[in-house]
């Protein structure tokens, strides 16, 4: 008989035990008044948990475009208790393995990075396993000359493990070093974005940032003439925002379906795998020779900016034109810069050619030595801000990823800093594991339609899932995010979490409705922009008109140059169009040129033995819109100078013996005070005899610290120690080096009797020495004032007035 007012039906304790302990069907209701052990509790909570969410009373917002810019909060129901939500009944049972129940709403695979922190201080060696190892000399064998056994369980798991080491490489920017630090937000941008590094003066977010070279394997040189990577992971409290960006504003190509292309083209050539991160070969400049879209990055990739001197004097750029988002829904662009507070210094050719043979670690050396040494490398964060109806109005596409925004038309918003103040414990499992996704945004930072951006939001997905094994990457703990991570994805390779209760999607009512959508108010919410087109367009595989325009930019950075970094985008050009086995290719890359400036084309062209010119490329856009800005001074290295300092610079004190060591180490404080290190570097290493009495211990030698390893260079006073270094031949080489790159030079006393030996005039006019030429002579008693004059000399990194090409002899 039908109960009234929907009464559940009486049920004895024994049949609500028993139907409490099947998984496989249950009881057509729940009696409230039924009894009440763990497994009952579980169901009948679980029944009223589930109750509490008749339908789905989201369904309806689904709908509408109005409802698609404004997503609710997911639908939720508070459990009566914990079990509904319990895997299995018994979690209490707790081990020194399982540890107790997961916490309430907690994801504790995001803490910080001590979880996965190892020290082996004071313990003995085991396996994998945590089993003691008695004896890690010797195979387990049959009698001390019979064969290895087969049951060696300890061989066996370590040589398997040595075999397996190796992960597959990243396709680009394979070469990395990397560092954690932080970003401080200086100007609050609430105005334009949501996004929380922004939010006010003061903040601090953790980082990690990674930089690399694009064309080489793992093990190739820092040097190489390449674009270089500057990405940055900022772990913030609304998920992980990954600013994956280059040293160099614009790129190759305009659309991802190129990027393979280029790639192929710029790698080392299949058929003989040469050269190694190298540019200079047919393909890559068959290629852009045939992609005149390049150019403008040709022109950045060829000037000084190719061969940075270190990453801490190195900018670095977003490339392309990302949205704000504020906290009302409004968008506008932005495009982000890293500036170094150092100041942007390169090195020059013929240094970086001979520092990848002496340390093709250069770059990844410098790096960690500022750190360790408490320089740490610091960068302000700028950007250019702008709305869709100006960006409608410039003469360029702000979608077209070859394109930059003069700063003369867009200034640069400064809005924080970025500094690098620990090094990585395990290269390989944070700078090597790392994975950077152009994807990984967070509430208030969206994307624009630019095409080539669109192809990178998927490859940095995709090539993560390959080369760390599977679609868990994010459990890697360089990758986890700070804040909490809940979903309902599942298993995978490497699946590293342990997720409590049943339900793996959503909508749900069995755990309440959780995890539930965060909804506008919280959540990202992509931006409502509408596709500017003309009603009759429909799908189409094109390209706007203003991409058409390859040249205005690539005229525009080298016009902005200064005469001397004319003549080194000049001199690269000719490099490495002369590795070109093709004539036809060179002709065809010079006739492009000539559409940029006829000044380089010509330059490159006699420097190729090319006479005469061959005609200009047929431009794709005959008549492009004249440009806003002709000239851009900030597109010049030496523009940005930096703070002046000369934290983290290298200085060579040639010691031997006889030295007069007093006016040598008053230059090593002077550099220490400013940051600067001094090395004594001399015939050999170890304690030298000193004309003064002041000991001095060579910590270097000519021989294993070349010259060009150096940013400075100072030779000592003292007879018999110049007699001595005159006799050495490396002496002369490091004379000539410092000479020929342009570096400051600081000549002690007699040490004048050591210049000619490097090829330099036997005599020096002192007073036009130390006009400007970063030549310093000091008299004896001039010491100080000299000392002085030689750290100011080097703050400016560089005397380009007595570079020559081709060099001195």
């Amino acid at each position: 008989m039908p109960r009234k007012n929907g009464a559940k039906p009486p049920a004895s304790p024994a049949a609500t035990k028993a139907a409490a302990r099947n998984t496989d069907s249950g009881p057509a209701a729940i009696a409230a008044d039924a009894p009440r052990d763990l497994a009952a509790r579980r169901m009948a909570d679980t029944q009223e948990l589930v109750a509490g969410m008749p339908h789905n009373a989201n369904k309806a917002a689904e709908h509408g475009f109005a409802n698609g810019t404004r997503p609710p909060v997911g639908q939720g129901v508070e459990p009566p208790s914990r079990l509904p939500g319990a895997s299995t009944l018994s979690e209490a049972n707790d081990s020194d393995k399982t540890g107790t129940a997961a916490l309430d709403g907690l994801n504790s695979s995001t803490d910080t990075l001590d979880r996965v922190r190892v020290d082996s201080g004071g313990r003995a060696l085991t396996t994998n396993q945590g089993v003691a190892v008695a004896d890690n000399q010797n195979s387990l064998k049959y009698g001390v000359r019979g064969p290895v056994l087969l049951e060696d369980f300890i061989l066996r798991e370590k040589i398997t493990h040595f075999d397996h080491e190796r992960i597959p490489e990243r396709i680009v920017h394979a070469r990395g070093s990397g560092a954690h630090g932080f970003f401080e937000c200086t100007t609050p941008l609430t105005r334009y974005t949501k996004a929380a590094p922004f939010q006010s003066a003061g903040k601090r977010t953790p980082v990690f940032v990674r930089f690399s070279t694009v064309q080489g394997e793992r093990g190739s040189k820092d040097t190489a003439r390449d674009v270089r990577g500057f990405a940055t992971k900022f772990y913030t409290e609304e998920g992980n925002w990954d600013l994956v960006g280059n040293n160099i504003p614009v790129f190759f190509i305009q659309d991802a379906m190129k990027f393979p292309d280029l790639v192929h083209a710029v790698k080392p050539e299949p058929h003989h795998a040469m050269p190694q991160a190298a540019s200079a070969h047919d393909t890559f400049w068959d290629f852009v020779s045939l992609m005149p879209e390049s150019t403008h990055m040709l022109m950045w990739v060829m000037s000084d900016r190719g061969i940075p001197r270190s990453f801490a004097t190195m900018q670095g750029f977003g490339v392309h034109t990302f949205r704000l988002v504020n906290a009302q829904g409004e968008s506008v662009f932005c495009k982000f810069h890293w500036s170094p507070v150092a100041g942007t210094h390169s090195l020059v050719w013929d240094e970086a050619v001979k520092i990848s043979g002496a340390d093709p670690d250069f770059h990844r050396r410098d790096l960690w030595e500022r750190i360790e040494a408490g320089n740490y490398p610091e960068y302000e964060l700028g950007l250019q801000i702008f709305t869709e109806e100006q960006a409608e109005r410039f003469s360029f596409d702000v979608l077209d990823a070859t394109k930059i925004i003069p700063e003369e038309l867009v200034p640069l918003t400064p809005v924080g800093r970025l500094v690098l103040n620990r090094n990585p414990d395990n290269f390989f499992s944070e700078t090597e594991q790392v994975a950077f996704c152009t994807a990984q945004v967070i509430p208030g930072i969206d994307f624009s339609n630019d095409p080539l951006l669109a192809g990178r939001i998927h490859s940095y997905v995709d090539t993560q899932i390959s080369r760390l094994g599977g679609p868990n990457f994010h459990e890697i703990p360089i990758n986890a995010p700070l804040v909490q991570v809940h979903n309902n994805q599942r298993d995978g390779m490497h699946r590293q979490a342990i997720f409590r209760g049943r339900v793996a999607y959503e909508p749900n009512s069995l755990a309440g409705g959780c995890p539930f959508q965060a909804g506008a108010a919280q959540g990202f919410v992509t931006v409502p922009a509408r596709i500017r087109a003309e009603e009759e367009q429909g799908k189409v595989r094109a390209k706007p008109e203003k991409f058409a325009d390859h040249y205005t930019q690539a005229r525009l950075f080298y016009e902005s140059q200064t005469p001397v970094e004319q003549c080194h985008i000049a001199n690269a050009f000719r490099f490495e169009l002369s590795k070109v086995t093709v004539p036809a290719i060179r002709e065809r890359m010079v006739a492009s040129l000539r559409n940029a400036s006829e000044d380089l084309a010509l330059k490159v062209a006699q420097g190729l033995g090319m006479d005469p010119l061959p005609d200009p490329l047929p431009a794709a856009l005959a008549d492009p819109a004249p440009p806003e800005v002709t000239k851009s001074p900030p597109l010049s290295l030496l523009a940005r100078p930096g703070d002046g300092s000369i934290k983290g610079r290298k200085v060579a004190l040639l010691v031997a013996p006889g030295v007069r060591a007093a006016p040598l180490l008053q230059v090593q404080r002077a550099l220490l005070e400013q940051g600067a290190i001094g090395r004594l570097v001399g015939p050999r290493i170890g304690p030298m005899a000193t004309a003064d009495g002041e000991p001095v211990e060579a910590d270097a030698s000519l021989e294993n610290e070349p010259g060009f390893l150096f940013d400075a260079l100072v030779l000592p006073d003292g007879a018999e120690a110049i007699a001595a270094l005159a006799r050495n031949g490396h002496t002369a080489e490091f004379i000539r080096d410092q000479f020929r790159h342009c570096k400051t030079i600081l000549v002690l006393g007699a040490a004048r009797e050591l210049l000619p030996l490097a090829g330099l005039p036997p005599s020096f006019d002192k007073a036009q020495a130390q006009g400007g030429t970063g030549l310093i002579l000091a008299g004896e008693g001039e010491e100080q004032a000299a000392t002085e004059a030689f750290l100011r000399a080097l703050a400016k990194h560089r005397h380009f007035g007595r570079e020559m090409d081709p060099p001195l002899a």
